[in-house]
């Protein structure tokens, strides 16, 4: 009887060790769990933490990307508005241009048929005297009257012969008739060294130029406002000064009658 009394004890004795030893294991087990979880947990708290600072960054950038699309639709209207008046202001230009254009080539094309017109006039004026005397061309637009030295004056001398004068009396007239025609008086001579009253060839030049304007404007009545007399020595020479009749043709006094180019210059500087 005491045998089996013992032995019951004994297998309560296990029974309450084995459950004990059962609890302790699912303890310990849950306890891992939950450690496991409160892990997770703050990595989640984390993860949402960084979520939603992610979050506020996109829409602060959302935000400043629909301001940027603001801003440049606003000034891609200003562009285009701007393009727009350019474009009506280019197309106004270029029409101005056109005609402005168109202008000065009616004035050039008129100049051009004045000063055709006028040679014809001078040379009809001048018909009188030979090539070796005078000739005429029109030369970059303008009227060139060369008049050979044995036309005008002796050998040295700036004095103009009775010959001479006739010429200019006859050109006068023509010069007279057409008051917008600019005058521009050149001497020249060859290259031999003169000797006497002048001290060189340029002296000469200028001085043969200026008497020719005195007989244009005092006996005959040429505007002397429109009339530039110049010497240009033996440096503008037309033929070799190595021959005589070389330095004859180099020995002349150019008039040099160029159109009134005011009204072009005006059309130039708009």
């Amino acid at each position: 009887m005491k045998s089996i009394y013992s032995l019951l004890v004994l297998v309560c004795f296990a029974s309450l060790l084995n459950f004990s030893c059962v609890s302790k294991k699912k303890y310990r087990a849950s306890q891992a769990t939950v450690e496991r979880l409160q892990v997770d947990s703050t990595a989640l708290h984390g993860k949402a933490a960084q979520c939603a600072v992610s979050v506020k960054e996109c829409n602060t950038a959302l935000a400043q990307s629909k301001d940027l699309v603001s801003q440049l639709s606003n000034k891609n209207a200003t562009v285009l508005n701007d393009l727009q008046t350019l474009s009506k202001n280019s197309q106004m230009t270029i029409a101005d241009q056109a005609k402005r254009l168109a202008d000065m080539q009616n004035i050039i094309l008129a100049q051009r048929d004045i000063m055709s017109k006028l040679k014809k006039t001078v040379a009809d004026a001048l018909v009188g005297f030979t090539p070796e005397e005078l000739s005429i061309e029109i030369r970059d637009g303008n009227i060139y009257v060369s008049l050979q030295e044995k036309l005008l004056f002796k050998s040295g001398s700036d004095k103009v012969s009775a010959n001479g004068k006739g010429a200019l009396q006859k050109l006068a007239t023509v010069l007279n008739s057409n008051p917008d025609i600019n005058v521009d008086i050149q001497g020249h001579t060859d290259s031999v060294p003169i000797k006497g009253t002048f001290v060189d060839n340029w002296a000469l030049s200028v001085a043969r130029a200026t008497s020719i304007v005195r007989i244009l404007t005092l006996e005959n009545g040429v505007n002397p406002r429109s009339i530039v007399a110049s010497g240009r020595g033996e440096f503008i020479p037309v033929a070799t000064n190595l021959t005589a009749d070389g330095r004859a043709s180099n020995r002349r006094t150019e008039i040099i009658l160029s159109p009134n180019l005011t009204e072009l210059f005006k059309l130039l500087n708009q």
